[in-house]
């Protein structure tokens, strides 16, 4: 069963991965760079401190940070505890593959990718929900861009990526839990 499963994965890769095209490629690997969603989180903090003010926004970065800090280091721990090789490591894949991430890191399962973007997504649209109820669709919706690229650009399986989404879902809405539950101790606003 685990066998077939992870063949199904493989042939899911190779199907995704070979879509791709060099007109496209230069897309994928600026949508896959984490540091280009900078300008995102800034408009993200502006609408917090916008709606609920500053001490709202420094409890949401504090809180942001662990959060991310959080899912990097339980997918790292998954990482070395699966030993899964990424499909730009793997024999038998990386031969069909297209290759056009900088770098193939040694491990993939699952993708911390997608599970820090789903866990901001989560948590920072639930934020915003009672101020902007379609924030958290188009977040979900990023999320979701985001973590195919990394099938794009070659260096996970929808597997790692699916694996990955599921625990940034339930890291950012439990981070949004606490997320009310400081505002509350601190007095201020929630709107829930």
């Amino acid at each position: 069963m685990l066998d077939q499963l992870i063949n199904a994965d493989r042939e899911l890769f190779l199907f995704f991965n070979t879509l791709g095209s060099t007109g496209w490629d230069t897309f994928w690997l600026v949508v896959t760079n984490k540091f280009t969603y900078i300008p995102l989180y800034a408009l993200l903090l502006f609408l917090v401190y916008k709606k609920l003010g500053a001490k709202a926004v420094l409890t949401l970065v504090i809180l942001a940070a662990l959060m991310i800090a959080f899912t990097d280091q339980i997918s790292n721990l998954f990482k070395h505890g699966f030993q899964r090789p990424r499909p730009c490591r793997q024999e038998g894949v990386m031969e069909y593959m297209r290759f056009i991430a900088e770098r193939c890191g040694r491990y993939g399962f699952f993708s911390a990718h997608a599970a820090s973007t789903m866990a901001v997504a989560v948590c920072i649209g639930l934020i915003l929900k009672p101020f902007y109820k379609n924030v958290i669709f188009m977040l979900l919706f990023w999320s979701t861009v985001v973590a195919y690229s990394r099938i794009y650009v070659g260096v996970h399986y929808p597997l790692d990526i699916v694996c990955g989404m599921a625990f940034g879902a339930l890291t950012g809405f439990g981070f949004f839990k606490l997320y009310l539950y400081a505002m509350k101790r601190q007095g201020l606003p929630t709107f829930y």
